[in-house]
C-alpha cells in the first residue's frame, strides 16, 4: 500500500447553508469508488478539519455515480455572513479536503501521472 492525496483519485464540490457545509467527493473513475468508500470516513474527515469541526459529520454514499457526499454540522462559525474566519466558508472546504492522505494499492497509477503521460486507466 502506498499513500496518496485524495485529489489523485477523486475531485470535490462543496457549498454551505447557513452554519453548515456539504463536500461531495466523486471518483474519477467509478472503478475507484471501493477505494473513496474504505478511505474517507466520517473519522478521517473530522480528523482532517479538526478544531472547525464543531458538530456531527454525516457521510451519504451515491455508489451509482462513485460518490459521496459529507454534511459538515456547525462548521462554518454562524454562516458566511456572520463569521470572521472567511476561509473557512463552504466553497473553501473542498480544497482541503482533497489534501487527505488515503491509502491505495502500489499498483495504483495517480492521475497526475496519467495526465502527465497523456494516458487514461
Amino acid at each position: 500500500m502506498k499513500r496518496i492525496p485524495l485529489r489523485e483519485i477523486a475531485h470535490c464540490r462543496s457549498g454551505e447553508k447557513g452554519n453548515g457545509s456539504n463536500v461531495s467527493v466523486i471518483a474519477y473513475d467509478i472503478g475507484d469508488y471501493g477505494i473513496l468508500k474504505g478511505a474517507v470516513t466520517v473519522e478521517a474527515v473530522r480528523a482532517l478539519y479538526g478544531p472547525i469541526t464543531k458538530g456531527r459529520i454525516l457521510r451519504y454514499e451515491a455508489p451509482a455515480i462513485g460518490a459521496l457526499n459529507f454534511v459538515l454540522e456547525d462548521v462554518l462559525e454562524g454562516g458566511r455572513s456572520r463569521t470572521l474566519a472567511f476561509d473557512e466558508s463552504g466553497k473553501a472546504l473542498s480544497s482541503l479536503m482533497l489534501t487527505l492522505q488515503i491509502d491505495v494499492p502500489d499498483s495504483f497509477v495517480e492521475r497526475s501521472k496519467l495526465v502527465a503521460a497523456g494516458g487514461r486507466r
